[in-house]
């Protein structure tokens, strides 16, 4: 009988401490909204909070991999879980006073930001340390199922903390989380060999050509950044489109809750299906993104453009257990967390080209024109990858593996074929 991941005790303070500040963390949104809105009454208030957060993370992505590569990934994520408590606390700190400074939440949106950088990286290598081959699958799909879980109760969460108490309280929550979750990882026991230290510079390039050597690698990575511009696209147009067009603000909350449902349904069916070529499959199941963008295009009926978004949604929850495992089953342990902040990187710098170009693009030709041109494009970019030889067989040994009993340590630990390779 296959063994379960959550009898491994490390993964189980692993998943707790991350399921704990995913939730934590998805209070937060909502709450630093209306605290900047009551305080300020400006958007161009919340764009520089929230710019002071992503600017940092965006350039020090690479640098957060190269940590986590170098030294244990425990000591890594633990630092940045009570970094990330400590400004967290300090908002909340800033917010209960009654006149909060911009400035000052903005700082500590920047310190959050940088720790961030380095933490996104440590997932993967942390996965790996504590779980067998065999199990990874199952361990991402619990892992993503939990925190979808947690995004999905953490705005009505937030509601309530704000409501009730002040939305000084969410940041408490948060902090209180992190700090939890920093508190677990020093209990966690991982196996972390360090590699040897070279220049900054060489670590950097090694990583990259890491990502270069698996076509089914890079490829995937264009494919998802475009998935992430054409997000950034629906997000910036969509809401004006319910509001105007579909029956008002009510569709557009409809909406988003559908996609976190089919978020979390995704990733449930992650964690039980097995495909031979889980990569091929989890690219085509993000094409389906196309489908919301275009009934947003056509101004299709409410319930059918909401139906189209959490079918898409729940390819995006699909694919994230499918991709870490077959990453974690594929790349050497030593340059984990470099080739993953790349994967971050190319994906989160494609989200302010979305938001930019979109609204201009719709001031051009209307709405539906860049709707119905991403709509193409994400469906093309991401079922083309179809035609790369690597996309179709990555990923085959970690399905193998994964269906293997866990005690048959050969199937589990048996090393994946290269993309490369005939």
């Amino acid at each position: 009988m296959t063994e379960h991941p959550l009898r491994n005790r490390d993964f189980r303070l692993l998943f707790t401490g991350r399921t704990i500040s995913t939730l934590g963390d998805a209070a937060v949104p909502a709450a630093l909204a209306i605290a900047i809105t009551r305080a300020t009454g400006s958007a161009t208030a919340m764009a520089l909070v929230l710019g002071c957060a992503m600017l940092p993370r965006l350039a020090l992505l690479p640098l957060g991999g190269v940590v986590g590569d170098r030294f244990d990934p425990r000591r890594v994520a633990l630092t940045t879980d009570l970094l990330r408590a400590a400004t967290q606390l300090l908002v909340a700190v800033e917010l209960a006073g009654g006149t909060p400074s911009l400035a000052h939440i903005a700082a500590a949106s920047a310190v959050a930001g940088t720790a961030s950088a380095f933490a996104m990286p440590t997932a993967a290598p942390l996965v790996a340390a504590t779980v067998e081959g065999g199990l990874r699958l199952r361990a991402n799909a619990l892992l993503a199922s939990a925190g979808s879980a947690a995004r999905l109760g953490g705005p009505a969460l937030a509601g309530l903390l704000v409501y009730t108490a002040g939305p000084g309280w969410a940041f408490v929550l948060d902090g209180a989380s992190f700090a939890l979750s920093a508190a677990l990882l020093t209990r966690l026991t991982v196996r972390h060999q360090p590699g040897e230290r070279r220049s900054l510079r060489r670590d950097l390039a090694e990583g990259w050509s890491e990502v270069r050597a698996r076509d089914w690698y890079w490829t995937s990575l264009i494919a998802h950044g475009v998935w992430n511009g054409a997000s950034a696209v629906l997000l910036t147009l969509g809401p004006l489109i319910a509001t105007t067009r579909l029956g008002g603000d009510g569709v557009w909350i409809a909406l988003t809750q559908a996609g976190a449902v089919g978020l979390l349904a995704g990733s449930l069916i992650a964690g039980r299906v097995r495909p031979r070529r889980p990569v091929l499959v989890a690219n085509l199941a993000l094409a389906l993104y196309g489908l919301p963008l275009a009934a947003l295009a056509a101004a299709a009926p409410a319930a059918v453009t909401v139906a189209a978004y959490a079918v898409a949604m729940a390819g995006l929850g699909f694919l994230n257990p499918v991709w870490a495992t077959v990453v974690q089953q594929d790349f050497p342990p030593g340059v984990l967390a470099r080739v993953t902040s790349y994967d971050w990187l190319l994906s989160l710098a494609a989200a302010p080209l979305g938001y930019v170009l979109a609204p201009l693009a719709a001031d051009a030709w209307g709405d539906a024109a860049p709707l119905l041109a991403t709509a193409a494009l994400v469906t093309l970019v991401c079922a083309g990858t179809a035609a790369v030889p690597g996309v179709r067989r990555a990923g085959t040994a970690a399905a193998d593996a994964s269906d293997a009993p866990a005690g048959d340590a050969a199937a589990a630990e048996r090393p994946p074929a290269r993309a490369g390779s005939s």
